[in-house]
């Protein structure tokens, strides 16, 4: 018996990381569901798996843990990619720049929402005074636009991930506010001809909801972005209507977007 025990527990384990070898992430729910087990045999799995290093347990579930070459690692309960007081300090002045150009498609009165990023951080000292509904994931951004009377500020429930400053919800039930939008702001990991990526799954899959509740998608890339493109894909180049850069974009870049039917904005030098 005890030898059939082990077993059972085996092939569990197996599904659970075939699991999160294709989805990158998956629901406690969702588990029970394909394994046909109960919460706490689930609880007790993950508990072991995590202990291994081969999954990194969240809130409502479990995650796959990469690092940036796309292998698996034992770091557990952290986002990929560049902490953002790091990433902060990277091409500042660039970031600014697009920032400002991003801000000037604001429509006064409407309702936005911007993704989580040092890039989109720097579009926050221009909407003031424009009566704006933002619907945003960043600690970050809610501090800034906190100062704006005029400025509605709306954040989704979850798990907040201290290394991105962000709020993201891990579950199937989304911890979002019933709202939609004309646009929504975003910046990227990377970008390149598969589309914009992510170095992480959580953030891919907050990112895909985000996209699904709005009408325009503008990304908001500096030159950088387009130099090395790796990660788990967001969207499509189908799917952007926007990028706002830089002008250290190269012509075959350009080419790239203009052939994906991409309108392209260079910020403006100051």
């Amino acid at each position: 018996m005890r030898h059939k025990v082990a077993m059972h527990s085996a092939k569990r384990e197996n599904i659970i990381l075939d699991l999160l070898t294709t989805h990158g992430f998956s629901s406690t729910s969702e588990l029970e569901r394909q394994i046909k087990a109960s919460p706490a045999t689930i609880r007790r799995d993950l508990e072991r798996l995590e202990k291994s290093g081969r999954l990194a347990r969240v809130r409502g579930g479990a995650k796959a843990v990469m690092n940036v070459a796309g292998k698996l690692t034992t770091e557990t309960g952290r986002l990929g990619g560049i902490p953002f007081h790091e990433n902060i300090s990277l091409n500042r002045q660039q970031k600014a720049l697009i920032g400002k150009a991003a801000a000037t498609l604001c429509e006064s009165g409407e309702a936005i929402m911007i993704d989580g990023g040092s890039t989109t951080l720097q579009m926050c000292p221009h909407l003031a005074g424009l009566n704006l509904q933002v619907l945003t994931n960043s600690l970050h951004i809610v501090s800034a636009l906190i100062g704006q009377p005029e400025t509605r500020v709306m954040v989704p429930a979850g798990a907040v991930f201290a290394e991105q400053s962000i709020i993201l919800s891990v579950s199937d039930e989304e911890g979002m506010p019933n709202f939609h939008a004309p646009k929504l702001f975003m910046g990227a990991g990377a970008l390149g001809p598969q589309g914009l990526m992510q170095p992480d799954f959580i953030l891919m899959t907050a990112e895909r909801r985000l996209i699904e509740r709005a009408d325009e998608l503008i990304v908001l890339v500096d030159a950088t972005k387009f130099e090395s493109a790796w990660g788990n894909v967001v969207c499509s180049l189908d799917d952007i209507d926007i990028v706002v850069t830089d002008d250290r974009i190269s012509d075959r870049h350009t080419t790239m977007l203009e052939a994906a039917g991409i309108r392209i904005i260079i910020a403006p030098a100051e």
